[in-house]
């Protein structure tokens, strides 16, 4: 028996730095943007997240790439 993954949807998250908490801390957000192409390649997809939030005044911290997949048996 074959598994074979089957792509169903993507989605780009984006953390940023909005300030600083009382301690110093950051204080982090984060952004979602669904349905991004799971055949995206991930170079392209984190340089367009750095494109996009690179408009806004906060910093970019983080990028996470999420892809589901179903699992069917052949």
């Amino acid at each position: 028996m074959a598994v074979v993954g089957v792509p169903l949807n993507s989605t780009l998250v984006v953390v940023y730095q909005t300030g600083l908490t009382p301690a110093e801390g950051p204080v982090l957000r984060q952004k979602s943007l669904s349905d991004v192409r799971s055949d995206a390649a991930e170079q392209a997809v984190y340089e367009a997240a750095h494109a996009l939030f690179g408009l806004a005044q906060y910093p970019v911290i983080d990028v996470l790439y999420r892809k589901n997949f179903e699992l069917v048996d052949e």
